[in-house]
């Protein structure tokens, strides 16, 4: 018998692949906005490489856990070090951008 923290366990990558495909179709339409509407768009692009990674990460741990691919569990590791590096990189360049405007 499977208790409820197996389940959740079992389960959650795949709620997580379905929750990333609603966030990327928002990032898409995202993307659409026209240039010229003063909106600073460079955190946003950086943010769309870090669910694309987390993708990657999430693809990588349903194809584990269904015994489809043999990798290591400490490549999740190296997923999540890319996506925090991005993430404090999206922060920079927002810091800097609100720098910079505040002093024009």
């Amino acid at each position: 018998m499977v208790d409820v923290a197996e389940a959740i366990n079992i389960a959650s990558p795949y709620y997580n692949l379905a929750m990333v495909a609603i966030i990327v179709f928002l990032f898409v339409r995202l993307f659409k906005v026209r240039a010229g509407s003063h909106v600073y768009m460079q955190p946003w692009r950086v943010m769309f490489w870090v669910i694309l990674v987390f993708i990657v990460e999430e693809i990588t741990t349903v194809l584990r856990a269904a015994g489809i691919i043999s990798l290591d569990v400490y490549i999740n590791g190296y997923f999540e070090l890319v996506i925090v590096s991005l993430v404090v990189y999206l922060l920079l360049l927002q810091y800097d951008y609100t720098k910079k405007s505040m002093r024009s």
